[in-house]
């Protein structure tokens, strides 16, 4: 296979840890007879750097015409200022909607031997396997905003037909699981999730009988999320709600450094992301965790290239990797941290060796 990909490395430690996975993919290529045409572009603050855009226009249309986008982070102390009217977030806002990125995906599985890294009991973590659907392109982050030197307001607005969107992705996501979707809102009290509530009702008993459905009010699952996780598999919900439940369930894992993301549209073309920011106060130290983009990675084999065994083979290595102890800072709790380079050499290590490709 020929693929063309767009690393979009951002701000902070985007650079080091989009090196990392962009190795990895060139070690995976290698093995497996492909080829993957890899060109880098400007987002972010960096992007406001260098030409006063948080997305300039040569990014995105590089990013539309590439079969997968790999993304690191972006956003800084540099470019804080709430008061700015350019920030790095609006670039990553932007490449969204403009790729139509309508279904955020965080999956959140722990792995046995980083749960010592997690602050919830070990008993509460053993098999947890929980996927989060999070609407990317509607709601709150993206409707009109007003501000007076007296009130401000952010208004949120979902169309019924946003709502089918991505509810019927996790439906189908759950179909390949274990056929149970949770529907997160806040019903008692916002109209926006009286409708959600109404169209994810309909669409999972219209179109998916064989799917179970629940719904849970988001303060609810924020307490449910930590205390009972194992008893979630699909969960969907809207963007503002998404983000926040998403960064909680990071805890689960151990560290946001593990997980990783996809951003998927109706087409192929999909955008793939580590779930961290760009952790300003490390960038440069070479200690930053590069397992949840070079398991980002893994996502965009699978769900843009269709390559399965490929994927299978980095989730392989990166699992035999951390079962050995190779921990970066934020896992390690006796001092023995190794450094991004030295994580992302012991997966192409692994990539390396043929008894590690599994279907």
């Amino acid at each position: 296979m020929h693929a063309d990909i767009v690393v979009l490395p951002g701000d902070g430690i985007g650079p080091e840890v989009t090196a990392a996975a962009v190795d990895v993919l060139q070690a995976v290529a290698q093995r497996f007879g492909h080829q993957f045409s890899l060109h880098e572009h400007l987002i972010g603050g960096a992007a406001i750097d260098a030409t006063g855009k948080p997305l300039p226009d040569e990014t995105l249309a590089a990013a539309r015409d590439a079969d997968a986008v790999l993304l690191g982070a972006v956003g800084g102390p540099k470019w804080s200022d709430p008061n700015a009217s350019v920030r790095p977030e609006q670039g990553l806002l932007a490449i969204r909607k403009a790729l139509g990125l309508y279904a955020n995906l965080r999956p959140t599985k722990p792995h046995p031997a980083a749960m010592g890294a997690s602050p919830i009991k070990p008993h509460l973590l053993a098999g947890v396997d929980l996927l989060v659907v999070r609407e990317l392109t509607g709601g709150i982050y993206f409707g009109e905003r007003t501000r007076t030197a007296e009130s401000a307001s952010d208004l949120c607005t979902y169309t019924v037909p946003e709502i089918e969107r991505v509810v019927r992705r996790a439906c189908l996501l759950a179909r390949g699981r274990r056929g149970h979707v949770t529907s997160v809102d806040k019903a008692n009290v916002l109209e926006t999730s009286r409708l959600w509530r109404d169209v994810a009702s309909r669409i999972a008993r219209d179109e998916f009988p064989d799917i179970t459905i629940e719904h849970q009010l988001v303060d609810s699952m924020a307490m449910h999320l930590l205390s009972k996780p194992r008893a979630y598999d699909v969960i969907v919900t809207e963007n503002m709600f998404g983000d926040i439940l998403t960064d909680e369930a990071s805890m689960l894992a151990g560290s946001l450094g593990l997980l990783p993301s996809a951003s998927l549209g109706e087409g192929c073309v999909g955008m793939y992301e580590p779930i961290h920011g760009s952790a300003p106060d490390i960038a440069g130290k070479g200690i930053a965790n590069p397992y949840g983009t070079i398991l980002s990675a893994a996502l965009l084999l699978r769900y843009s290239l269709g390559l399965s065994q490929e994927a299978a083979c980095i989730e392989h290595a990166v699992d035999d990797a951390l079962e050995a102890g190779v921990f970066t800072a934020d896992l390690a709790s006796d001092g023995t941290a190794i450094s991004t380079r030295e994580a992302a050499a012991a997966v192409l290590a692994r990539i390396a060796t043929p008894a590690r490709i599994a279907g």
